[in-house]
């Protein structure tokens, strides 16, 4: 099992320090959920480990092999907030490039390819291109899985369909997770991280999240 490291990651807008102590683990098997207020950097550390952001300092690796840019060799595969699949390829094209090859029967199976590999991004809904990038990221080559807001823009229905999906990708893969759905995020994570004053803290029960002032008592 490969293990992904990220260390000693140091990030600052406008002379604001944004991460300044961070330091995570995830290997190939697990799910970790990344957790933070708005502002708190999440978004940004995914950025940084797939290579798309550039900090003042960071350490990424896997098996202590030095991972500047987590694309290359596709290391490392990245849902981000926003739309990333080319307008004028057909998704049975895509699909090909992108989805392993260990899942590809079950990936070909989903309803959502079923309905649209003959088409182009530029012909999808924008539900169901979200929903289509999100499959793709998660059935992809890499060996591990940065997801940014994965049940953000999906209904109740469809998370519930997602979750399982997930779990089992995360036999073979490291899978890092983040949303504002904190609770869809524990019940999946087998460990949780919360970003908080752009530190990292390694929770060990929900209470934590309390004490650190990310939830309240109410929410529990």
């Amino acid at each position: 099992m490969l293990t992904l490291k990220v260390d000693s990651v140091q990030l600052e807008f406008d002379r604001r320090k944004i991460l300044q102590d961070v330091y995570l683990n995830c290997t190939q098997g697990q799910i970790i959920g990344l957790l933070g207020r708005n502002g708190s950097g999440k978004s940004s550390l995914l950025k940084i480990i797939f290579g798309t952001l550039t900090p003042g300092y960071k350490y990424v690796g896997i098996d202590g092999e030095y991972i500047k840019k987590g694309y290359i060799n596709n290391r490392i595969a990245y849902l981000p907030q926003h739309n990333y699949l080319p307008k004028g390829i057909k998704i049975s094209t895509l699909a090909k490039m992108l989805v392993d090859e260990y899942y590809w029967d079950e990936f070909t199976e989903l309803p959502i390819y079923q309905n649209h590999y003959n088409k182009t991004a530029s012909q999808l809904s924008g539900g169901e291109l979200r929903k289509l990038e999100t499959m793709m990221v998660v059935y992809n080559k890499a060996d591990f899985i940065l997801l940014d807001e994965p049940f953000t823009h999906i209904s109740p229905i469809q998370t519930e369909e997602f979750k399982p999906i997930l779990k089992r990708c995360a036999q073979r893969k490291g899978i890092i997770v983040t949303d504002h759905q904190y609770y869809n995020v524990l019940d999946i994570s087998d460990h949780i991280i919360l970003l908080n004053s752009g530190c990292t803290k390694h929770i060990n029960h929900v209470d934590e999240l309390v004490a650190y002032g990310y939830l309240s008592a109410t929410n529990q």
